[in-house]
């Protein structure tokens, strides 16, 4: 069986100090005013992590052969929430089970007010070794807006000790388009996110999901949609000119610092999902000489899920007809979008069944076929494919509408 396709996990963390108002993660707040719900059930929960990764490995064996994990990436959530030493067990874990390959990146994601001093250095020695830091702005009003718990001066007093712990590879996650902010405002973000020396910033523009509070309750001041896109205009350009190269929708790295997690969903590769509403992908050689792509999702409620990972988890084949949206729903997201070899090996699918809607995307200035040192060429999205990509992707789904399951 050929597994060149890379492996990763994903293990979600679902509880917050507080849930912000936009929101729509499966995160759960804390509850002072209830006994038992002010802090986070670590042992309990890290134990019934370690059942679901063993319950999914003994179940999945075959499609997942002899790959290690190549990277982990622990969401939330706010996995800082929990201990190093809890950190650490989970992390033992995987590299006692399915195994972890050398050079495995490692990501926990954190809010700069649940670090306590020090705790990065505790955090590295577990074997964390890649760091995400929600700061979404420097502006304390905007924080307030944003229902964020921290301040700015936390935000750089973590980066400080992550650069103490040896932990400079981290990312800062940014948003734009906030209430009352302007061009000015947004550059101001961006220049006191690139003074603490990330090597990955995410810069998203604020949304209204639906069934978050702001979608039924937006907050006022929200700004014109042709001044959020000036802002993402000038602040794109300030990041590359302080080196940050934009390689997916919304992430900016420095040359070598891509999140490889994020590759892996970006390029429809397979990683395991575990934890409270954790999604997963694998795939791998069928009888027939096709490839099987299955997907799996635990129930979002911790308690639910804490009851018996094994059986509340659920696995859903992805059709043939669903995989063309599936893998571009992923795949477009980079900036250098993919090989046209990458998208027969990872579906099982011959570029014909796509190519008619590719070439009619092209037409339109939406995507593009350009040269490659190997193959058959690579296809991205335009500029413009890019701003509408979900006007593109639409195009992909199969004729009866139909969706399958897809990873968060």
């Amino acid at each position: 069986m050929n597994f060149e396709t890379p492996l990763s996990l994903y293990i979600h963390f679902p509880w917050c100090v507080s849930k912000c108002p936009y929101c729509d993660f499966n995160s759960h707040a804390l509850r002072e005013d209830v006994p038992g719900r002010e802090r986070v059930p670590e042992e309990s929960y890290v134990t019934t992590l370690l059942s679901d990764l063993a319950s999914q490995c003994e179940s999945q064996a075959t499609l997942i052969g002899g790959r290690r994990i190549s990277t982990v990436f622990m969401g939330g959530g706010t996995p800082s929430l929990f201990s190093p030493s809890a950190i650490g067990r989970v992390i033992d874990a995987v590299r006692a089970g399915p195994g972890l390959a050398v050079d495995a990146e490692i990501t926990l994601e954190a809010n700069p007010g649940t670090i306590e001093r020090g705790r990065f250095t505790e955090y590295a020695a577990a074997g964390v070794n890649r760091v995400s830091l929600g700061a979404q702005s420097f502006d304390a009003e905007a924080l307030r807006k944003l229902g964020r718990i921290h301040s700015s001066d936390e935000t750089r007093n973590a980066a400080a000790e992550l650069h103490a712990a040896g932990l400079s590879n981290f990312n800062i996650d940014l948003m734009y388009g906030l209430p009352e902010q302007d061009k000015a405002g947004a550059l101001r973000d961006i220049e006191a996110a690139l003074a603490l020396r990330p090597t990955q910033i995410s810069h998203y523009h604020l949304t209204l999901e639906p069934g978050t509070p702001f979608a039924a309750r937006p907050p006022s001041g929200l700004p014109l949609d042709e001044h959020v896109a000036r802002m993402l205009e000038v602040t794109s350009r300030r990041l590359a000119e302080d080196g940050y190269r934009q390689y997916e929708v919304s992430a900016y790295a420095r040359e070598g610092f891509d999140c490889a997690h994020n590759l892996v969903y970006w390029s429809f590769g397979d990683y395991l999902g575990i934890g409270a509403g954790a999604h997963g992908k694998l795939s791998g050689p069928r009888a027939d000489g096709g490839i099987a792509v299955i997907r799996s999702v635990q129930p979002r409620e911790p308690r639910r899920y804490q009851r018996d990972p094994k059986s509340a988890l659920v696995w859903q084949h992805v059709e043939d007809d669903q995989r063309p949206f599936e893998f571009m729903l992923n795949a477009l997201r980079l900036t250098v979008g993919f090989e046209i070899e990458l998208f027969e090996r990872r579906t099982g699918l011959n570029w014909e069944v796509v190519n008619p809607v590719v070439q009619r995307l092209r037409s339109r200035g939406l995507l593009s076929h350009s040269a490659s040192s190997a193959g058959r060429g690579r296809i991205s999205a335009t500029p413009i494919g890019r701003q509408f990509l979900n006007e593109v992707l639409l195009e992909f789904l199969p004729e009866d509408g139909s969706k399958s399951m897809h990873s968060d």
